[in-house]
C-alpha cells in the first residue's frame, strides 16, 4: 500500500492538536498514520488513489471531527524522495545563510512565471510542475519570502522547509 504525506496549510499547535489530526486521518480510513512536527504534516498509508481524492477525504474528516478543515496537499512518499534526490537548489549559488523552502501548489502554473523572481532577500528560483523552489536569507520580522510566494502564486499554497521535507519523506 502506498505511503502518502499530507501537507496542511495553516496548521499550528494553537489551532489543531496533532493527536486530533491523527484521529481525523484514521477516521478517514487511512492507516499507519503519523503526525510530524507540529505544523500540519501527516504521513499515512492508503490504497492507491488520486491525490485530489485523498485530500478531499482528509478535509472532510477534519471538517467532521474538528469543525474546520485545512487546505490539504498530498504527495506520495516516493514523490517527495524523488524531489529531494533531484535537489533543484544545486543548480544555484545560494548566498551564505540562505534557507531553502518548497511551496506546494494544486496545479502547475500556466503559464509558468519568468524566473528568477527576486524581492529583497528572497528569490523564487525554479518551478517544477506543482512545486516552487525558493531561497531566502532570513531577516527578523520580515516574511519577505512568503509575501513573494503569495504575490506570485496566490494563497492556495503551503510551504515547507527543505529539512522538514526530509523528515516527511523518511516518515
Amino acid at each position: 500500500m502506498p505511503r502518502y504525506i499530507a501537507l496542511l496549510r495553516g496548521v499550528s499547535p494553537l489551532n489543531a492538536k496533532m493527536p486530533a489530526l491523527r484521529a481525523c486521518f484514521e477516521g478517514a480510513g487511512f492507516t499507519n498514520v503519523r503526525t510530524l512536527l507540529s505544523s500540519g504534516n501527516v504521513a499515512f498509508d492508503a490504497p492507491r488513489r488520486g491525490e485530489a481524492t485523498l485530500a478531499r477525504q482528509a478535509e472532510a474528516a477534519m471538517a467532521d471531527a474538528l469543525g474546520r478543515s485545512f487546505k490539504t496537499f498530498i504527495r506520495s512518499q516516493a514523490q517527495l524522495r524523488a524531489l529531494l534526490d533531484g535537489d533543484p537548489f544545486q543548480a544555484f549559488e545560494l548566498p551564505p545563510g540562505a534557507k531553502r523552502v518548497v511551496t506546494f501548489l494544486d496545479a502547475a502554473p500556466a503559464p509558468p512565471p519568468g524566473l528568477p523572481i527576486t524581492k529583497a532577500e528572497a528569490s523564487i528560483l525554479a518551478v517544477n510542475g506543482r512545486e516552487v523552489f525558493t531561497a531566502y536569507v532570513p531577516v527578523p520580522g520580515t516574511p519577505v519570502f512568503m509575501t513573494l510566494i503569495a504575490k506570485t502564486f496566490g494563497d492556495a499554497t503551503t510551504t515547507r522547509t527543505w529539512d522538514t521535507l526530509h523528515r516527511c519523506a523518511a516518515a
